[in-house]
């Protein structure tokens, strides 16, 4: 496959969205900016990137593009009575005046000061991901016969996952606010790469063979994965 030029421009979705191309020889991954209003979205493609896998990286990513590009809700900032997406379920964050976070039935209970309730729920919701891909990654490894490395749960914009060539993943930790076959789907995507670190057919059939309908899951990452990204637990007064 021909590999892209500096000055290529690539598009995506209906309406279509341009993204310029540029290719960074030190780059060690692909990295997505939205960019200003004058120069525009541009993606930089570490050496040997080809076509096809610029736009499939875009494909995957372009919810993510429209949303930050003033198409898709405001953010939602987390406070007492704030409904989250939990897994396969819903559950509403409620303040209380002591003990330990807490999950009871569809509510999340958190103690301390109204000030820290944002921060002590994206805590809660961190170690509720934490424990999930850790389970999903040892399911899976343990199916392809791999060894995973070190996990790690950050909060990337524009990924949901990642597998270095040392065997570590990193995973999201908004995917807890996915349903549950979704975050499945990302932990069998990175856990494949321990085996075709590529998104070539094999890579895909390793994915298809953990997760047989991975299509599906696909699908709702783009429609309804930047909505994820829109609940804010900083805590910061809106503007």
């Amino acid at each position: 496959m021909k590999p892209i030029s500096v000055a290529e421009a690539l598009t995506v979705g209906s309406p279509p969205i341009e993204v310029r191309i540029r290719r960074n020889q030190r780059a060690r991954r692909l990295v997505l900016r939205v960019g200003c209003a004058r120069s525009g979205p541009t993606l930089t493609l570490p050496p040997g990137v080809s076509t096809a896998a610029a736009r499939i990286f875009l494909d995957d990513h372009e919810a993510w593009l429209r949303s930050h590009l003033g198409r898709s809700r405001q953010s939602v900032p987390v406070r007492d009575g704030t409904m989250l997406p939990f897994g396969d379920g819903e559950i509403r964050v409620a303040a209380a005046p002591d003990g330990r976070p807490r999950l009871e039935g569809d509510r999340l209970v958190i103690p301390g000061r109204p000030a820290d309730l944002p921060v002590r729920t994206g805590a809660f919701l961190r170690e509720a991901a934490r424990a999930a891909c850790v389970a999903a990654v040892a399911r899976h490894a343990s199916a392809l016969g791999r060894r995973a490395g070190r996990i790690s749960l950050r909060d990337p914009r524009a990924r949901w996952g990642s597998c270095t060539s040392a065997g570590d993943l990193m995973f999201s930790w908004r995917l807890v606010l996915a349903p549950a076959a979704v975050l499945d789907y990302v932990v069998a995507h990175e856990v494949a790469h321990l085996e075709e670190m590529n998104h070539s057919p094999r890579f895909w059939a390793r994915v298809r063979a953990l997760c047989p309908d991975y299509g599906r899951q696909r699908v709702w990452l783009r429609q309804h994965g930047p909505g994820l990204h829109a609940f804010d637990f900083s805590g910061a007064a809106p503007d």
